[in-house]
């Protein structure tokens, strides 16, 4: 079976990154740190802020994590009170919604589909704000699609969130460096610096370093919602990993060139995996601007099999007569679509692409 599931790079975390992780074990960097993470960490995140994308933090407005993940789920919990609603933009990454129940939220989903690109419109978003609206959550590049925001498209959306005051903003930008649109990367305040002391800008080193395990991500946001992250965190889990820590400050400030050549490769994959799928009876892929996934349209051949009535049960059949595995769309709000991962070698592809053509034509 030929696994398309994975959300994360094959490549390994790069050798300068991990001797500085053997570095700090030998140092004896073994103990517990601030539980928002350690002063050099922050430095690097805060200066990595400026350097690439031209926002200005300081310490005081960073709070480092186990993971991305975390400082969500921080992020959530600092804001949302019991029933209030959390606009999440469909396809979505898996585990938003949950998140948001976890945290006493209500998610309110805001369909997209591949006719208007997988992307919210400004009038789409005004509709579903109400009185109890809190929180929109935007992630650009898009895990299940790939699209990409761009800076005019967000300052469309920042003009509706200018009318409301009490809404916040958090932008999931961990594929940041995953992105070939030929546009620089852009999110919510940098489209909108009016929007910055109510967005949480979260990123981490998974993705762009190939550091999925290691577990380290980090928020940026205004003192207030920062303290409340912090004092959340410290309450629950404490500091990140020590270690990982030492590793992310030498991801952050060390050299950049393991992020080109895995950019090349997952371009490349992209390119392949798109042309394709959409060479396939039934199946329409639109190309994506990053991240690591392909998600096609399906509804034509489900339509169109007989035993075949959802993309739960064409990924079953996939699975089953072709030995591809792939996610079903629905698990990410997509009816009908199904999401394939790239992130893995091109030889790999190429044998789950000509399974997938003989088993639905050309």
């Amino acid at each position: 079976v030929i696994g398309l599931g994975a959300g994360e790079p094959d490549f390994d975390t790069p050798e300068n990154i991990k001797q500085a992780a053997i570095e700090a074990m030998n140092k004896g960097m073994t103990k517990y740190t601030p539980a928002d993470g350690t002063p050099e960490l922050k430095s690097a995140i805060v200066d990595k802020f400026q350097r690439e994308n031209n926002l200005s933090y300081t310490p005081q407005n960073i709070v480092v994590s186990t993971g991305a993940k975390q400082s969500l789920v921080n992020s959530l919990t600092a804001l949302i009170d019991e029933g209030e609603e959390v606009l999440i933009v469909a396809p979505y990454w898996v585990s938003y919604p949950d998140m948001t129940l976890l945290c006493g939220g209500k998610p309110v989903i805001l369909d997209t589909s591949i006719e208007q690109g997988f992307k919210l419109h400004p009038d789409q978003l005004r509709e579903a704000i109400n009185d109890r609206t809190r929180l929109l959550i935007l992630n650009s590049p898009s895990n299940p699609t790939g699209v990409s925001y761009t800076e005019k498209e967000l300052q469309n959306l920042a003009e509706v969130l200018l009318e409301h005051s009490d809404i916040h903003v958090v932008t999931d930008d961990i594929y940041e460096h995953i992105l070939w649109s030929g546009e620089p990367f852009c999110n919510i305040v940098n489209a909108c610096p009016e929007l910055k002391d109510r967005t949480i800008v979260v990123n981490g080193v998974s993705k762009a370093y190939a550091m999925t395990g290691w577990r380290i991500g980090f928020a940026a946001a205004s003192e207030q919602l920062s303290a409340a992250m912090r004092k959340i965190q410290s309450q629950t889990t404490s500091n990140p990993n020590s270690i990982a820590q030492a590793a992310a400050v030498e991801a952050l400030n060390g050299p950049q060139d393991s992020i080109i050549m895995m950019n090349e490769h997952f371009k490349s994959r992209h390119d392949f995996i798109v042309s394709s799928l959409n060479e396939i009876k039934g199946m329409h892929c639109l190309a994506g601007d990053g991240a690591f996934y392909a998600f096609p349209d399906c509804r034509e051949i489900i339509e169109s099999t007989d035993g075949i009535n959802t993309d739960v049960e064409l990924s079953q059949f996939i699975l089953n007569e072709g030995e591809v595995a792939v996610v079903p769309g629905s698990a990410f709000g997509g009816n009908g679509y199904i999401r394939l991962s790239f992130a893995t070698g091109m030889d790999t592809l190429q044998e789950a692409m000509r399974r997938l053509k003989s088993l639905f034509g050309t």
